[in-house]
């Protein structure tokens, strides 16, 4: 009888072989083994042999434990991908399970890391199909009101997000056509972000940001059937996207610096709003500033300067990064008493995928032949720490996601 895996998770074989983008047919050719095998595995029919086992790791890579870990669930609501109609499913299910994991690191890490309570407002839209335009005016004002944001441009939207417990972080999606995924997880009823590294454009990858901030603040409670039905599929993206140029570019606060409606105008205040000239267009018709007729004269006058693709100030504009995560690994490893042998063997993922999903450097967690070289942190309280592991971490009085005076993050410590 052939040795088996006790022990073995069926779904954690499917979940890592959609994070890889791998048919069972493509997965059963590189492990030499049979499709129908793979199936087996997957449906829970059968177990795959030590052998079979490490080939699987290899080929997905993932460490042979996490094969045994229990299944994660984040809950079925939801989940929103800013996307094009043509996104193939395959590049959805990739990304999903990149998000899925991005949780579950989360929630693993929020066992010894305290982080910032989530203050998304709850407005309690039951039926979307119902929010006019002045709604969603109103919504991206009372989300500006409540985090201290007012009408003045927003320095870094991330550090704002991250403020405000919305776990954020960046991957390689390898599509062209889907851009972010935003999602409540049920399992620790807290919003997550998962945004495109590949775009490296600052201005439009904050745009994504604010419009899966604002599927988080509208469609919190949408059925998913919702997102079947193209029509309403879209009319969803179109809300998010009204959300996200109200958000960025509150209406008083924008018009009151707008001199005049020109590309010079918009290029002068594109630094200091962060925003595209083609988004300061698209705000200035839906405020009613210009016409439609005239909107379609500066997109003309944008593709005649050859900006349809690149605008000016684009490589001056840096590209936000999510701090959250890496700062609270980086935490663990110099106050929270492990090294990096021993968180990788609690979190069970492959270390480029850890340093891809918390933004550390390459080669910190995966090159670990090497001096971990890690950022100044703040000193310990007496006493605080464990001889074995950390118990919490915390985020003492964490800050107002408004008070972006210092232009700075909330900052772990050992409580």
């Amino acid at each position: 009888m052939a040795a088996r895996t006790p022990g073995f998770q069926p779904i954690q074989l499917t979940q890592a072989r959609l994070a890889r983008g791998l048919t069972r047919v493509a997965l059963a050719t590189a492990v030499k083994r049979s499709a129908p095998s793979v199936s087996k595995w997957e449906s829970g029919q059968q177990t795959p042999d030590p052998k079979a086992l490490e080939a699987l790791a290899q080929c997905l890579r993932v460490p042979r434990d996490y094969f045994l870990n229990p299944p994660f669930e984040a809950g079925e609501r939801p989940r929103f991908f800013r996307s094009m109609a043509n996104a193939t499913k395959r590049s959805r299910e990739r990304i999903q399970q990149h998000l899925l994991w991005l949780q579950r690191l989360s929630h693993d890490l929020q066992i010894w890391v305290d982080l910032p309570p989530p203050t998304v407002p709850d407005l309690g839209v039951s039926d979307f199909q119902r929010l006019q335009e002045s709604d969603i005016e109103n919504a991206a004002a009372q989300v500006r009101a409540d985090w201290g944001l007012w009408r003045a441009p927003i320095p870094d939207l991330l550090m704002v997000m991250e403020n405000a417990g919305i776990i954020v972080a960046r991957c390689a999606f390898s599509s062209q056509s889907i851009d972010g995924v935003s999602h409540w997880s049920l399992a620790d009823d807290r919003p997550y972000v998962l945004l495109s590294s590949d775009k490296r454009n600052a201005v439009r990858s904050r745009f994504d940001a604010a419009h899966e901030l604002g599927h988080l603040v509208l469609h919190r409670h949408v059925d998913q059937s919702a997102l079947t039905h193209r029509d309403e599929f879209k009319e969803l993206e179109n809300q998010a996207h009204r959300f996200a140029s109200a958000f960025l570019m509150p209406a008083e606060g924008f018009v009151n610096e707008l001199p005049e409606v020109s590309l010079e105008a918009f290029r002068t205040l594109k630094p200091r709003w962060g925003v595209s000239i083609g988004a300061m267009i698209y705000r200035c018709k839906d405020l009613e500033l210009i016409t439609e007729e005239h909107a379609g004269r500066l997109f003309k006058y944008i593709s005649a300067r050859g900006w349809v693709r690149a605008e000016p100030e684009d490589e001056r504009l840096a590209l936000e990064q999510p701090r959250l995560i890496e700062r609270s690994i980086r935490l663990l490893l110099t106050q929270g008493g492990y090294s990096v042998e021993q968180l990788l063997a609690e979190l069970r993922l492959h270390p480029k995928d850890i340093e891809a999903l918390a933004g550390l450097p390459a080669g910190l967690l995966s090159n670990r032949r090497e001096q971990v070289q890690l950022l100044p942190t703040p000193k310990l309280k007496t006493g605080a720490v464990h001889e074995a592991r950390a118990e919490v971490v915390a985020f003492p009085g964490w800050k107002d996601p408004g008070a972006l005076a210092s232009n700075d993050a909330q900052t772990p410590t050992m409580i």
